[in-house]
């Protein structure tokens, strides 16, 4: 058992105030459908799925709906009014400065009101609040006709269980528990609160649990792949045929039988070694469940927690603001509301579920190690959730590259901007954002020192730039993914080189920049002599 843990259970504390049920908080009671789903983390798929399906055939009703507004506001109270007072003014003002005042304190009441909304997410959302916390579509006549039919033509449902989430998803996710609030400064704790405590350890059970598990089912996949390698080749050494004159004698072993021997001897040592493996992760898995069943106890005893945290979903609004104000920085454009005033995206460059995936798949066919992280000598791919943020922004950021509780197998977390002026741009900045976080930390004490944060903080240094360290990376990652990969040299020659090493292309991007340049055949040729020595 964790040391934690096990220290903790064995102290005597008072226990907690239950906390308050949801209902308490509204005139109605919250409707809590089944748990969604959490897109389940596989470590051995190799690819994004293939995009099949963009539009829905028939578009939703809801957006042509005349008692839209009405609907989208309604049960809300004075935060809705507020915001309904104030919109009034806005639109019917004509005088610029006025304007800009209405602009600034409908921004406030907008947010204040939204934060209602996303309470009731966990529960049974009406339509219209759902696309309300999606799309942030206040009133369909703020869109043009072509804008509001275009919205209602795409896929409702995450029908390709890719781990990427609109607002509505993501609020009830976190509110039913299936997934973990996102990192945030931590508050200190009062020493009497045991089940704020047993909560707490709960959580990185559980990650360790779920850490366990992910690695146990890749070992095992692992296993049987070396098996049904073993089986082929056993048959390929033992298949004979008769010898001429001879039909009841079969023929000796071949030279290329012979070799097969020692590569049967290599896979059954390697047999052994991945069933050791499987072995240490089964018994990390029990331990693992067995403190999560201890935990769980501890917590029924302390009077348990309610389904629905509604406390967790207003952290996770709180958080999801800060990342809004992320994706826009300070000199974006910080109204909420789409409308087509400010909405000038092409479909392209919207930012919905499929069009994300898509553009996923094709950063990985450039980088294929963008989205994965070594664990015990095995590079994982691990797709991160995906936070869709209605905003419209042009920067796209990494929360945390991973859960601080499961730092094997956890998925990382980025925030998008739904309405950039380059969607590709804004994703690119978000991996490269990821990459580097994810690198930093594996380094550690000497991300200055080691590996691509340290070469390319010594290049930084030595070039006595100024600025933002991480920010240059980002902008040097986005060309190295633009330009780059097509031969066209931007960057600083020691960058690339760093590039080269630490984010590789693909085997096939590689090649082709081999015979377009002597530059990159001079890379390439590297690659050729560290394989021959002691490889990567």
């Amino acid at each position: 058992m964790d040391p934690e843990i096990a220290a903790l259970l064995g102290a005597d504390a008072p226990p907690a105030p239950a906390a308050p049920d949801f209902s308490s908080l509204f005139d109605e009671p919250l409707e809590v459908d089944n748990k969604p789903d959490e897109a389940e983390l596989d470590l051995n798929a190799e690819a994004f799925p293939e995009i099949t399906k963009r539009f829905e055939n028939t578009p939703l009703k809801v957006f042509s709906d005349p008692d839209y507004y009405k609907a989208a506001m309604s049960g809300e109270g004075d935060s809705a009014q507020r915001v309904h007072t104030i919109l009034q003014k806005y639109v019917n003002t004509k005088d610029p400065k006025d304007r800009s005042v209405y602009r600034q304190q409908l921004t406030t009441a907008y947010w204040d009101f939204l934060a209602g909304t996303a309470r009731k997410a966990p529960g049974k959302l009406a339509e219209h609040k759902k696309y309300l916390l999606r799309f942030n579509i206040l009133h369909p006549t703020f869109l043009n006709p072509d804008d509001r039919d275009f919205f209602a033509k795409l896929v409702i449902n995450n029908e390709l269980n890719q781990p990427i989430y609109y607002l509505d998803e993501w609020f009830r996710a976190v509110g039913t528990g299936v997934i973990r609030n996102s990192a945030t400064d931590e508050v200190r704790i009062s020493k009497t609160n045991a089940q704020t405590k047993l909560q707490q350890l709960m959580e990185k059970a559980v990650g360790k649990k779920d850490g366990a598990r992910s690695l146990l089912k890749a070992k095992d996949e692992e296993r049987i792949n070396i098996e049904r390698v073993l089986r082929d080749r056993i048959k390929d050494a033992t298949d004979h045929y008769p010898l001429d004159g001879l039909p009841d004698v079969n023929s000796c072993y071949t030279d290329v039988q012979r070799k097969i021997f020692s590569e049967i001897q290599e896979l059954l040592k390697t047999l052994l070694k991945t069933d050791h493996d499987l072995e240490m992760f089964l018994k990390d898995y029990y331990q693992a469940e067995a403190d999560v069943r201890t935990i769980e106890a501890k917590l029924a005893e302390e009077g348990g927690t309610v389904q629905v945290d509604v406390r967790a979903v207003d952290t996770e609004f709180d958080t999801v603001r800060q990342m809004t104000k992320m994706t826009i920085g300070r000199q974006g454009n910080h109204f909420p509301i789409l409308s087509a005033e400010y909405f000038r995206c092409s479909p392209n460059d919207v930012g919905f579920r499929e069009n994300i995936i898509a553009m996923m798949a094709k950063i990985e066919s450039i980088d294929p190690e963008a989205f994965c992280r070594s664990y015990k000598n095995r590079m994982n791919r691990i797709i991160p959730y995906v936070i869709l943020i209605p905003s419209y922004g042009d920067i796209g950021i990494c929360w945390e590259p991973f859960d601080r509780f499961n730092r094997a197998t956890s998925r990382g977390r980025i925030a998008l901007p739904m309405y950039p002026k380059n969607l590709t741009i804004a994703l690119l900045s978000a991996v490269a954002d990821l990459r580097w976080q994810v690198a930093k930390e594996k380094a550690s004490y000497y991300w200055m020192e080691e590996g691509l944060t340290g070469n390319y903080y010594q290049w930084f240094q030595k070039m006595k730039l100024k600025g933002d360290l991480k920010e240059t990376f980002i902008a040097d990652y986005i060309t190295w993914m633009t330009k780059e990969s097509d031969a066209i040299q931007k960057l600083d020659k020691e960058v690339r080189g760093i590039f080269w090493r630490h984010i590789p292309f693909s085997k096939q991007i590689k090649e082709k920049l081999r015979d377009r340049s002597y530059t990159y055949q001079e890379l390439y040729q590297r690659d050729v002599n560290r394989a021959m020595s002691d490889g990567y």
